[in-house]
């Protein structure tokens, strides 16, 4: 059986979008796109509605582009139950509500029971205090927390 990795949208944003001027950005997306046909092989893929949403947002050729890529992975439903829990993070100020949607992708992923949430997102998911408190939160709710990780630390000696 394989592991359950749920991409939050800027893992898909770094695959399909156009290179960034920025050389770090840059380095991050040849990762992503490296990584991609991996992923999707040893992994079972999963966005939720919520990304399928975002992905849709602007350029309708860029839409384009990102929902083929995303053809294959399972959809998962926004449940009442990661509703609740997101707003649970938010109210108990481990996510600000402005960030509201980085909450419901934690809260989907691990409703869900992913083994993995896969992002770039440093600022609100990624990054180690965000971790701890999640581990810590995400347990004293009965859930089994997902790694939170970025694409070139899920699969480190590969790159």
């Amino acid at each position: 059986m394989k592991q359950k990795v749920y991409i939050e949208t800027s893992v898909v944003s770094y695959v399909s979008g156009r290179l960034s001027r920025d050389v770090v950005i840059v380095g991050r997306q040849e990762v992503t796109r490296e990584i991609w046909p991996l992923l999707i092989e040893r992994f079972d893929c999963c966005i939720s509605a919520l990304v399928r949403r975002e992905v849709e947002r602007g350029d309708p050729e860029a839409a384009g582009a990102r929902l083929t890529l995303l053809e294959g992975t399972t959809v998962l439903t926004i449940s009442d139950e990661a509703r609740d829990l997101a707003k649970a993070m938010i109210r108990k100020r481990l996510m600000p509500s402005r960030f509201a949607e980085d909450a419901l992708h934690i809260a989907i992923a691990a409703a869900n029971g992913m083994d993995y949430i896969l992002t770039w997102n440093f600022r609100h998911i990624n990054n180690v205090q965000m971790k701890n408190k999640l581990q810590s939160f995400l347990a004293s709710y009965g859930y089994e927390p997902p790694l939170v990780c970025s694409p070139e630390e899920l699969f480190g000696e590969l790159m």
